[in-house]
């Protein structure tokens, strides 16, 4: 009967050596001593029938193997939980000696959207809010709405594209539609930027471009006058172009204000002197301006004995080839890298 026990310990033993993951390990103990049909419990069950001297001595006997094999199978239990433990280290390891990793390219934003971010932020802090309006525009707000008959020359000048056997329906020649549709939807008083594309049939050069980006203004409240007006234009090209800088107002026509104005700000090249990109006038003209004619504000439902406003419209275009002195236009709408990374 001893030796039965031996020989259980040494096969248990050796089985215990070759395990290898801890499911094995579970189903070894459990046949060495599971409670119902283990293999050295089934040997002590059968201790009953011996007489009681060998009973003892075996009995001990059993005991002393059945706690060897209970420590053993807890030895290789925490031998394979360290295996399991270093493999999970092992992949969660950080190589601190490893050379710094390739730099991965990122993109950055496009010229344009650089100076329209920043200019937004500017008109944010001032309480305006900004809008976004259709490229694809109708007639009637595209001009009709903004005091543009059909029969004003406005239309001619502005080379529109209107869509194939849809003449009421144009790809919008400036951003001033937003004016009216504004007004409509939000009513008054209103302080809004509407920055975006706009789309003109030119031929083009360094200069001209088919597409562009310009930023309309529009305020519209009670006891607006052009004081408001300039102290508005004002903190813009202080903004842009340093705090130095003085705006000049002269008269022109424009259908949608009166009276309108053009605006220039001094030559941040050459401070006022006079140079190339100022054509030695000392002066640049960066936008449009005016009070916004009485025919609008009545298209965009607002009483104009009893609001007034004013509008500008600043080419985004014109602002970045000032700002990053680029001589050609068709530069900004190429796609080509190597210009677009210098930004």
């Amino acid at each position: 009967m001893q030796n039965k026990f031996e020989d259980l310990k040494t096969q248990a033993f050796l089985a215990i050596k070759v395990i290898k993951d801890s499911d094995e390990l579970v189903a070894l103990e459990n046949k060495l001593l599971g409670r119902k049909n283990g293999e050295l419990t089934n040997l002590m069950k059968s201790l009953k029938d011996l007489s009681a001297d060998v009973k003892k001595t075996v009995g001990q006997l059993a005991n002393e193997i059945k706690t060897e094999i209970e420590i053993g199978l807890d030895n290789k239990r925490r031998e394979l939980r360290q295996a399991e433990w270093g493999t999970l280290i092992e992949k969660e390891r950080l190589d601190i000696t490893q050379p710094a990793l390739p730099k991965k390219e990122r993109g950055h934003f496009h010229p344009n959207t650089i100076i329209q971010k920043d200019l937004e932020n500017l008109f944010i802090s001032m309480g305006f809010m900004v809008l976004d309006g259709p490229e694809l525009e109708s007639d009637y707000y595209n001009f009709t709405a903004l005091n543009i008959p059909e029969t004003h020359p406005a239309r001619d000048s502005q080379d529109t594209f209107y869509i194939k056997g849809h003449s009421n329906w144009l790809m919008r020649t400036h951003t001033s539609p937003m004016q009216v549709r504004a007004m409509q939807k939000y009513g008054v008083p209103l302080r809004t930027i509407v920055p975006g594309k706009c789309y003109r049939n030119e031929a083009t050069d360094v200069r001209h471009e088919h597409t562009f980006y310009q930023m309309e203004g529009l305020v519209v409240d009670k006891g607006i006058s052009f004081a408001h007006m300039k102290g508005v234009l004002e903190a813009v090209a202080r903004h842009l172009y340093g705090q130095d800088t003085k705006v000049r107002l002269r008269p022109k026509f424009y259908p949608f204000v009166e009276p309108g104005v053009n605006g220039e700000v001094t030559c941040y090249l050459c401070k006022g002197s006079g140079c190339r990109l100022c054509k030695n006038t000392g002066w640049l003209e960066i936008f449009g301006a005016g009070l916004v004619h009485p025919s609008v504000l009545k298209e965009g439902n607002v009483d104009s004995k009893e609001y007034q406003g004013f509008a500008f419209g600043f080419g985004l275009t014109r602002l970045v080839m000032l700002k990053y002195g680029i001589d050609d236009i068709r530069l900004l709408e190429s796609g080509n890298m190597k210009f677009l990374e210098q930004f």
